[in-house]
C-alpha cells in the first residue's frame, strides 16, 4: 500500500504528496472548468499516468532482455465529454527506439497495453494507442 495525501489550497489547486517520498505536485482546475490551468488538472494526471505507466511498464521488461528504452517518450492528447463532465478519450502516442529488435516489439506492446492503469480504467473511455519506432 502506498500512502498518499493533497492539501485543498484555495482557488481550485491542490498540493499533493507521495507518502515514501515525500515529493510534491500541484494540481489546478483547467480554465474551461473555472480555474488558472497553471498547473496539470487531475484528468490530466490520468491521461499522463497512462501514458507514463505505459512507457515504464515496457521498460522495466525491456531492461531484462537488455534492450535500453532511454530517450522513448510518451504524447497523450485528452479529450474531455461535458454531459456528465468526464474523460472520453486519451490518444497515446509511444515513440521507441528504430533499435528495438522487430522480434521484441509485439511483446512490448502488448505488455504496454496491459500496463495496471490502462486495464484500471473503464472501457467506455476511448484508447488509442499508436507505437512509432522513430528515435
Amino acid at each position: 500500500m502506498v500512502k498518499m495525501s493533497a492539501l485543498y489550497q484555495g482557488e481550485k489547486r491542490c498540493e499533493a504528496t507521495h507518502g515514501p517520498s515525500n515529493s510534491r505536485i500541484s494540481t489546478d482546475a483547467p480554465k474551461d472548468n473555472n480555474g488558472r490551468g497553471e498547473a496539470f488538472s487531475p484528468t490530466d494526471l490520468l491521461g499522463v499516468a497512462t501514458g507514463t505507466c505505459m512507457l515504464t511498464t515496457m521498460a522495466i521488461h525491456a531492461e531484462k532482455d537488455g534492450i535500453n528504452l532511454k530517450g522513448s517518450r510518451v504524447t497523450v492528447d485528452k479529450e474531455m465529454a461535458l454531459n456528465p463532465r468526464r474523460v472520453a478519450k486519451l490518444t497515446v502516442g509511444l515513440h521507441l527506439p528504430q533499435s528495438v529488435p522487430h522480434e521484441h516489439r509485439k511483446r512490448l506492446e502488448d505488455l504496454a497495453l496491459n500496463c495496471p492503469v490502462k486495464v484500471s480504467l473503464h472501457p467506455d473511455l476511448a484508447l488509442p494507442v499508436a507505437f512509432h519506432y522513430d528515435i
